[in-house]
């Protein structure tokens, strides 16, 4: 009867120490870190919306779309006159598209960039060039940049599309950009679009 109960008192004073230890081990681990799903990450203002209204064209609420420099080239251009400029046009993967089809009107989501550089003839590129008769226009000092941003609900009464004009990084004023409705309406049969798809060569 003795030698039961020193056993029995033997097990239960172990099995406290182990419970003791497994507690002790269990306050010294670490929290696991808060995973945050893609899904749940706040998120980022799509061209069009107003992210920072120092940052969004007037009127419009039209923002600088993040990466548009990788986009595609649609076309390119040289303007003479009052603005002697280089000009490329870049459209999102929406624009691109129904530009290389024909497509028209545009699908919402597309978006059209026009980057515009101050011209200037090279000196340089001149002297290698008389051999040919050929002279060379560079682009000098960024002008501005401008976007239209297609969401024909938003932008029903400016023909489905949403105007900005940026230089340095800031929108132009209010009075700029009540001009730009008007003048792309001359280029309605092309959805407001004066852009050409240029072909691959």
């Amino acid at each position: 009867m003795t030698t039961l109960i020193i056993k029995t008192f033997i097990a239960g004073a172990v099995s406290a120490v182990l419970a003791t230890n497994a507690v002790a081990q269990s306050a010294k681990k670490p929290s696991s870190p808060l995973i945050i799903s893609q899904n749940e990450t706040a998120p980022k203002h799509p061209a069009g919306s107003v992210a920072n209204s120092s940052n969004a064209s007037p009127i419009y609420g039209v923002t600088i779309p993040e990466g548009y420099r990788e986009w595609k080239v649609i076309a390119v251009n040289h303007d003479t006159g009052k603005f002697n400029q280089l000009r490329a046009q870049l459209g999102n993967d929406i624009a691109f598209k129904a530009m290389q089809e024909g497509k028209l009107p545009f699908p919402d989501g597309a978006i059209i960039a026009a980057l515009h550089w101050n011209a200037e003839s090279s000196e340089e590129n001149n002297k290698v060039l008389a051999v040919l008769g050929v002279q060379s226009v560079t682009p000098t000092s960024p002008a501005n940049v401008q976007f239209m941003v297609k969401d024909s609900k938003k932008y029903a009464t400016t023909g489905g599309w949403g105007f900005a004009d940026f230089k340095g990084g800031k929108p132009g004023n209010e009075a700029l950009h009540q001009t730009c409705f008007a003048c792309h309406v001359p280029a309605k049969a092309q959805d407001y679009v004066f852009t050409h798809f240029a072909r691959t060569p």
